[in-house]
């Protein structure tokens, strides 16, 4: 075996043992979600000898995860939206346009990147009590807009800025403005750095879980991650249904990544180590 198929070879080797290292936890868990309590506890490796269907229907019904999916469907939907149109906006500009602050503004988003996110915890709260934003939509909306307009600034900086000046120029020469370009050319030119953003976005703010339990107290208004966390304080013995609730909380960022996973990788590949 030559070097070269050695070295293909070990790294292949690695990612495969990476993946098994974070798939088989899931893999199991969400096996043994089919099982009820007593299969379980019997047999708590392998397939269900009976599929226990209504765990998830239980678990979606004591658990109101109804409610606190819509919270999190909400809240993260609208700061990805609002992160990637503000980001995309900045970027275009940063990137296609020279002024004399460029560097300067640059420089603060990310400056943004290496600022500790949790460090700012208790002035958020303070702040959203101040301005009576506290325990609404509104104060996890603004915060996970702002703490990723730096990463998804710097990823989309760096594959705008590989594109040719000549597209712009031909496009004014057109009679095309500055709004309409960004529009109808770069946006659309971004699509695989979008996704790149949308994806890190959706599955942080999916996930968060620290500033969701400081700002938000109203149960009405819970996300799921404290839904989850509530479940499974009440329900410390049934251990299928907290696995099925688990279950259904991982199916809509599996579903997402899928279905911008080849985007994802060309956005990655093309933009986010230039810049």
């Amino acid at each position: 075996m030559t070097s070269k198929r050695l070295k293909t070879f070990a790294i292949v080797l690695f990612l495969a043992a990476g993946s098994a290292v974070n798939l088989v936890p899931l893999l199991w868990m969400a096996i043994n979600s089919f099982k009820s309590e007593q299969e379980y506890a019997t047999h708590p490796v392998g397939l269900p000898r009976v599929w226990t269907w209504s765990n998830f229907s239980k678990a979606w019904e004591i658990a109101h995860l109804g409610t606190y999916f819509w919270n999190s469907v909400f809240v993260t939907l609208a700061s990805v939206v609002l992160t990637v149109f503000l980001g995309a906006l900045a970027s275009y500009f940063l990137s296609r346009f020279e002024f004399r602050a460029r560097k300067w503004v640059y420089g603060s988003f990310m400056l943004g990147m290496v600022i500790p996110i949790h460090a700012t915890l208790i002035p958020i709260f303070l702040l959203m009590q101040k301005i009576g934003l506290l325990d609404t939509r509104l104060s996890l909306i603004l915060p996970y807009t702002a703490f990723h307009l730096s990463i998804t600034i710097f990823i989309l900086v760096g594959f705008m800025s590989t594109f040719p000046k000549d597209i712009e120029e031909s496009a004014v020469m057109d009679g095309s403005g500055v709004f309409r370009i960004f529009w109808s050319i770069i946006l659309p030119m971004t699509r695989p750095a979008l996704a790149t953003v949308v994806i890190l976005n959706f599955i942080y703010n999916w996930n968060e879980f620290l500033f969701a339990l400081v700002l938000i107290n109203d149960s009405a208004l819970k996300t799921l991650p404290l839904g989850l966390a509530n479940f499974a304080g009440r329900e410390t013995t049934n251990q299928t249904l907290q696995m099925a609730a688990l279950t259904m909380a991982l199916v809509p960022i599996i579903v997402f990544y899928l279905a911008l996973q080849k985007q994802l990788v060309q956005g990655m590949t093309a933009g986010a180590v230039k810049g």
